[in-house]
């Protein structure tokens, strides 16, 4: 149990630092009312994790350890759903509803279909 809590953690650690150099890099570059830094996190998590499932399907002698660490540390800690909730409460909040709901629609429209993509070409692998 200490060991699946610690791949865990490692996993979210990096996945964390990673997310927050990424938002970074984007905030650099993007500075309008979508946030796209945390879509573009949201959708890449989402194509990775499939590929990481699909790896993980295709592979029966992967680790469980190698689960924990990647699907559930990394990926839950590079992702963030959170943050998309808070700033589409601060788009509707600000009365900018409609760029709240396209970004809502977008992310789980993308992201389902990053997943599947990613699943796809994970199995071609």
């Amino acid at each position: 149990m200490i060991k699946s809590i610690l791949l865990v953690g490692l996993g979210g650690a990096i996945g964390s630092i990673l997310r927050y150099l990424s938002a970074i890099l984007v905030s650099k570059y993007w500075n309008q009312a979508f946030p796209l830094a945390t879509f573009i996190i949201n959708m890449v998590g989402c194509l990775l994790i499939g590929l990481l499932i699909a790896f993980i399907e295709k592979q029966p002698g992967v680790s469980d350890n190698f689960r924990l660490l990647m699907v559930t540390g990394f990926c839950g800690g590079y992702t963030t759903y959170s943050a998309f909730a808070y700033e589409n409460t601060s788009l509707i909040g600000s009365s900018q509803s409609l760029i709240a709901f396209a970004y809502i629609a977008a992310s789980v429209l993308v992201g389902i279909l990053f997943v599947w993509v990613g699943m796809y070409f994970g199995r071609l692998l």
